[in-house]
């Protein structure tokens, strides 16, 4: 059993009751196309009627091509704003797919077909190595540290984590003129409705209430989902702030009893069954994407799958189906119902114009069984060090592959630095909304990059398990960390203890796999490095505009390490 943090707090040996606490068209932004102004050919006041019959035709000729001109400009003005689906897996390493691993073992056709038809990110990465962080810099554009929340994830009884006035991509699109719904795993927090007991310890839920302050606070006008990971209780439906059907009983799994199929025993409703909850949640989905396609308005759909996350249950007929292991088995049954999403839009008459994302929120957990893959010539991680949880490249560089065929040339890939927290500043700039100095401190706009040109993004900041960071300018990359600030070897108390040094420095362009510890070495690459990261900690953004306020102080520089003495405004 992985040893998560919820709430900062080690998850490993809890139990229930502390639980219970698209041809190449531009992608020109919609929304700025001019409005049509309209053209008029008013004819001389010619009498008697001409009798030139030369010029008699070239005046029909530019009345025609007026004409024509004129309803082509009113059928730009038009236009539908594409609708937008983001696709975010659970789990799912870099190496998981063949659009971002020629080595892959596992069978993703329908995912290397989405691929073939847009663009693949080759150097995109999640804001953090774990679930709640990264869906936090999603949703808000901003580094998920700037939060409350320092390090380790949610649990699925814990409160809401994003505020109502915090802006989100929902928000945006929703301003837009855009439906917006979650459907899946939120682990961004609500409230349920909590009795104190007698003892004072362990508040209970009680399921017959409605939930309060979940997505519809942070612009969704729906949402459909559970509360945590899959293998977080309560395993309960929520729809829109109404429980679907109150617990009966308590169930779970142990690992001792399913390595891969183990889930925390809690509370679970009659309408929720383990094993079926990816293709449910996929069906719910579709079923949205039938509805909305008939609507004139544009729609957002919110996507975070619970898979291939523990437990990992894949149903029949993908069971064994990969000859590997279950995991593996449970990644082809994910790119499965990709396809049936995908094929969904064509039968809609919407796939032309509706922009997919497909991602993962950090790399693969170690519950995948790397080992096992092994054997089967099998790497998640694609040769990248680490895994979830990590602060080396294993723990966040994540696939992420977009697809719009009214919007997107076919066939691209890139090598544009990407992060997960830029699909704020992408939609903002889609729909021509105003620049907010408190929204998207942290996300760059990915429409550049749809036509193969700069994003404007040249740093990255990441965040481990732990609270560890690492910072990257170029290809140089800086870990204030001793060890893998995550699960890996070495952990930090052990990397502390073999007295590593208290940072690590990587030149990715020669060492993709962080094995040579330059810190030593390039001291002025260190320097540079730390007083960058101070800057834009300091500045509440990390993106052009005026200093912002994150929520909290923000330490982030080792036991023993000290900022160059240049730089004048310092955190811890």
């Amino acid at each position: 059993m992985s040893s998560e943090q919820v709430d900062g707090k080690n998850l490993a040996g809890t139990t229930s009751s502390t639980l219970h606490d698209s041809p190449f068209h531009s992608p020109v932004s919609i929304r700025s196309q001019r409005r049509a102004t309209r053209l008029y050919w008013e004819p001389p006041n010619v009498s008697p009627p001409l009798k030139n019959p030369i010029m008699t035709t070239r005046i029909l000729i530019c009345i025609f091509c007026l004409g024509s001109l004129d309803l082509s400009l009113q059928a730009a003005e038009t236009k539908q704003s594409p609708n937008v689906i983001f696709v975010m897996a659970d789990d799912l390493g870099i190496g998981d797919l063949e659009p971002t691993n020629p080595e892959c073992k596992i069978k993703t056709p329908n995912l290397l077909k989405m691929a073939n038809e847009g663009i693949t990110f080759l150097d995109a990465h999640s804001p953090s190595a774990v679930c709640t962080p990264t869906r936090y810099g999603v949703l808000t554009g901003r580094y998920n540290w700037r939060s409350r929340l320092a390090r380790g994830v949610l649990s699925g009884t814990s409160e809401h984590l994003i505020p109502a006035d915090r802006a989100t991509v929902a928000h945006l699109l929703r301003a837009a003129g855009y439906h917006t719904q979650m459907i899946g795993k939120w682990h961004l927090g609500w409230d349920w409705a909590k009795v104190p007991q007698a003892n004072g310890k362990n508040n209970r839920i009680d399921f017959t209430k409605p939930v309060t302050n979940g997505p519809d606070i942070n612009g969704f006008d729906g949402y459909y989902g559970h509360c945590g990971s899959l293998d977080m209780p309560p395993y309960v439906w929520v729809d829109t702030g109404r429980i679907t059907a109150v617990p009966e009983r308590e169930e779970g799994v142990t690992s001792k009893e399913d390595a891969y199929g183990w889930y925390r025993k809690g509370p679970i409703s009659p309408d929720f069954n383990i094993d079926e909850v990816l293709p449910h949640l996929f069906q719910k989905s579709i079923d949205h994407i039938k509805s909305r396609s008939k609507e004139k308005n544009p729609f957002f759909l919110y996507l975070p799958l619970p898979a291939p996350h523990t437990p990992i249950v894949p149903v029949e007929p993908f069971k064994d189906a990969s000859g590997m292991n279950p995991y593996a088995d449970f990644v082809m049954q994910v790119d499965h119902h990709m396809g049936e999403l995908l094929e969904t839009l064509k039968q809609s008459g919407i796939d032309k114009n509706t922009l997919v994302f497909f991602t993962s929120d950090n790399g693969c957990s170690p519950q995948g069984n790397f080992k096992v893959l092994a054997t089967h010539g099998h790497d998640p991680s694609a040769g990248y060090r680490g895994h979830k949880a990590d602060i080396y490249e294993g723990g966040h560089r994540v696939p992420l592959i977009v697809r719009w065929p009214d919007g997107i040339r076919a066939g691209q890939t890139t090598s544009a630095l990407a992060c997960l927290t830029d699909l704020f500043a992408t939609m903002r700039e889609l729909t021509n909304q105003p620049l907010d100095q408190h929204g998207g401190e942290d996300s760059f706009s990915l429409m550049p990059a749809f036509q193969g040109k700069p994003t404007g993004r040249d740093t990255l900041i990441s965040h481990s398990i732990g609270g560890s960071f690492s910072i990257r300018q170029g290809n140089w990359k800086l870990c204030l960390s001793a060890g893998s600030g995550g699960w890996s070897a070495p952990r930090e108390a052990d990397a502390r203890k073999q007295g590593l040094p208290a940072m690590q420095l990587f030149n990715l362009s020669k060492d993709r796999g962080e094995q040579t510890n330059l810190v030593n070495e390039e001291k002025e690459q260190v320097a540079s490095l730390l007083s960058l990261l101070n800057t834009q900690v300091v500045q509440g953004r990390c993106t052009p505009g005026k200093p912002v306020s994150n929520d909290r102080e923000v330490s982030f520089l080792p036991k023993g390490v000290s900022l160059p003495s240049t730089d004048v405004n310092t955190t811890k």
